[in-house]
């Protein structure tokens, strides 16, 4: 091979394996309510259970019209695998909860899922 040929497998393989590595980082296992549940009444809790702790750093909860509804949490900003706040009592309507936190390896992380009440 030469050198040029040589120099652009060892970067395709330093990438593909560095796509994988990735994969490792903390991921969301589960969700509560679950991505796209549609209630008869407002959730008791908005939760997230994830593979290794995470440091929720944000999170938040906002209704179809884009009005924020605050939420109660109680793991003091350290990191946990099971994730938990509460929420006020919700009228029908369709729900986004946004979060952002860091991973155990340092890595941010983000994600969304949604959730509706109906009568």
């Amino acid at each position: 091979m030469k050198p040029t040929i040589m120099t652009a497998a060892i970067l395709a393989t330093a990438l593909i394996l560095g796509a994988q590595s990735a994969d490792a980082h903390s991921k969301k296992e589960e969700t509560q309510p679950a991505d796209g549940a549609v209630l008869d009444m407002s959730p008791s809790a908005v939760a997230m259970r994830f593979d290794m702790p995470m440091r929720v750093t944000l999170i938040s909860l906002t209704d179809q019209d884009g009005t924020a509804h605050d939420l109660t949490r109680t793991d003091n900003m350290q990191p946990v695998s099971e994730f938990s706040a509460t929420p006020p009592v919700l009228p029908t309507g369709q729900y986004t909860v946004e979060w952002r936190g860091l991973a155990a390896d340092g890595h941010p992380m983000q994600g969304a899922f949604s959730f509706e009440i109906s009568n």
